[in-house]
């Protein structure tokens, strides 16, 4: 339960920022995939977690923003582009949640479910994370920088 909730908390967000750009699932996977995000969601939920190219999982989970935190991770496969939708496979889920993914800076965006924009949540890179193992080195600087 707790892994499921993690993977879907770690694509939930809202678009609220003038400054968004929406993200088609080549983009998403290029700004996200492999890098370590904070992320704080609408109900309350904190953490921090990894997905990774291969559509795997990572991270840690406070649920409703007090309580334990859990660590989490999912198998390859589980986040996944379905043509031009950003999608997960969860066991359990009768269904298989999509998300629309709104970049807002150059470090951080805001997910939420497809056709439930009240459900999101707010990601910021991070290097590492106190008080777990997930740690994130700074991507080597290029004489040829990417632009988004």
């Amino acid at each position: 339960m707790m892994a499921r909730s993690l993977a879907v908390l770690l694509f939930l967000g809202s678009s609220g920022s003038v400054l968004a750009e929406s993200l088609d699932a080549d983009q998403t996977r290029q700004f996200v995939a492999g890098k370590l995000f904070e992320f704080t969601c609408f109900d309350g939920s904190r953490g921090a977690g990894r997905i990774h190219p291969d559509g795997s999982v990572v991270g840690t989970i406070q649920l409703h923003g007090s309580g334990p935190v859990y660590s989490a991770s999912l198998p390859v496969g589980t986040v996944k582009v379905d043509g031009e939708k950003v999608c997960a496979t969860l066991n359990g889920l009768p269904f298989e949640p999509c998300f629309d993914v709104d970049r807002t800076g150059n470090q951080s965006f805001h997910g939420s479910l497809s056709g439930l924009s009240w459900a999101y949540c707010d990601f910021t890179r991070t290097w590492s994370v106190t008080g777990n193992r997930l740690h994130q080195k700074p991507d080597p600087l290029s004489l040829n920088p990417k632009r988004y």
